[in-house]
């Protein structure tokens, strides 16, 4: 026998600012259907182009402590001197729904995650070397010069947590890093578990007792 999961699966994705995550994450979000990227509450400012409820949910650090206080976010965390947090009510009813959710946190958020969910698939992506960091930071224009030193600086503790991940994905040629990541979403897709939950119906049939979570 075995104990269902939710029929959605869970996904974590970290890296260090500059190598390539947001871009990877929207081009697996074109080409996967069924999964659907979570939307984060944060503190910062938006940037140039960003909208409330489509890139992040924008709020007030005396609003963010507050819900944090009420246990409302599956992981929060500072990071480079802002609140950043995934809620647990959202994320458990798409996932209850058969969605397939993926979080695009930082190492101390997947942490916690992985806490709570055991069996989320953790994938972190990695620049081919600190020069490449550096030069795609400065190419993304997002950030001022001394914002670059910052995250330059932090990228080395954040790369230092990349063993607590079950995958790692290196980009230096986006087409083959992409390929990588569809390839992990669709073998956690085909685990024992996420099929039984998505074909409960089949497996009875086919006589594979299953355990009802209580």
């Amino acid at each position: 026998m075995i104990t269902p999961a939710f029929s959605g699966s869970l996904f974590v994705v970290a890296a260090p600012s500059g190598a390539g995550k947001s871009t990877l994450v929207n081009a697996l979000l074109a080409q996967e259907p069924g999964i659907q990227l979570s939307i984060s509450t944060t503190t910062r400012q938006p940037r140039p182009g960003e909208q409330d409820g489509v890139h992040y949910h924008f709020t007030t650090a005396e609003d963010f402590v507050a819900r944090a206080d009420r246990g409302e976010f599956l992981e929060w965390a500072e990071v480079h001197g802002n609140f950043y947090g995934t809620s647990r009510a959202s994320v458990e009813e798409k996932m209850k729904s058969g969605t397939d959710i993926l979080l695009e946190i930082d190492w101390q958020g997947a942490r916690q995650v992985k806490k709570q969910f055991p069996d989320a698939a953790g994938i972190f992506i990695l620049p081919p070397s600190i020069e490449a960091l550096e030069e795609r930071l400065h190419k993304r224009g997002t950030d001022e010069p001394h914002i670059i030193t910052r995250r330059l600086l932090a990228a080395g503790g954040e790369i230092a947590h990349a063993p607590e991940f079950e995958y790692a994905i290196i980009n230096e040629e986006f087409n083959v890093a992409l390929s990588e990541l569809r390839a992990i979403v669709q073998a956690t897709r085909c685990r024992f578990a996420q099929q039984a939950a998505r074909n409960a119906s089949l497996f009875a049939q086919l006589g594979i007792h299953v355990i009802q979570p209580t």
